[in-house]
């Protein structure tokens, strides 16, 4: 293997969420995922104008990718396919099923909020494509998922950094996911953008109840309480 000789002082960079390295690149297993995601942040972030996005036959032929996978066509085809699933399955990808002249032509998203949206106004006609129209179906929203608390604590609140990462790996063994959840969004809703403010409103839970007749394990306390105590001015309806 010929040793790389460096890269030069003038080139071009592809944005990757921070997200994406701290959360999801330790998930990944398949190597093929990884490429294809890489391939698609590359595409996508290259093009201008709204909305971004790149097709099953843009990915197929790009040379770069097609030999980094197999370099067989027959093959890397079902390897590109294969990679895909798994990159949408993961929530990585947005896939929206459209036809062009009769014939189904997939569109590869990445799953922004911004693209989320996107796939909405193309979904109730507010967005129109030249050359393609719906499908009988969407896969993408087939696989649209709620973002885990991860996700929800970066889009919400701020930067996920490794120790913000670990509070909310000790909150996961600590509280239901549904509480995670709502706690961030009484913090976004009060414009307390901070975890020390979301781990009072868990830990105050925890310790009085909830409104919503969630209560902790074994208590009898009224789970209005805690709205009317110390604590009123932390968590409310």
């Amino acid at each position: 293997m010929k040793q790389f000789e460096g890269f030069p002082a003038r080139m071009q960079f592809t944005p990757i969420p921070n997200l994406f390295i701290s959360k999801l690149l330790p998930q990944i297993e398949d190597i093929n995922e990884l490429k294809v995601t890489l391939h698609i942040f590359r595409a996508v972030y290259g093009k201008r104008g709204y909305p971004r996005f790149v097709t099953f036959e843009n990915l197929l032929s790009d040379p770069g990718l097609v030999k980094s996978l197999d370099g067989k066509s027959e093959e890397s085809e079902k390897m590109l396919s294969s990679a895909l699933n798994q990159a949408v399955k993961r929530g990585t990808i947005l896939r929206l099923e459209l036809v062009r002249d009769g014939n189904p032509e997939e569109l590869y998203f990445i799953n922004t909020e911004n693209d989320k949206r996107a796939l909405e106004k193309i979904g109730n006609g507010e967005i129109v494509l030249e050359g393609l129209k719906p499908g009988k179906r969407t896969r993408a929203r087939e696989t649209e998922t709620p973002p885990d608390i991860f996700t929800l604590y970066e889009e919400n609140i701020g930067m996920l950094n490794p120790l913000i990462a670990e509070w909310l790996k000790e909150a996961e063994n600590l509280y239901p996911e549904s509480w995670i959840r709502d706690a961030i969004k009484e913090a976004v809703s009060l414009n307390k953008r901070n975890w020390r403010y979301i781990d009072r409103i868990l830990e105050n839970w925890s310790a009085e109840g909830r409104g919503d007749g969630t209560h902790k394990r074994g208590s009898e306390t009224d789970p209005d309480k805690y709205i009317k105590g110390k604590y009123g001015h932390i968590v409310r309806r």
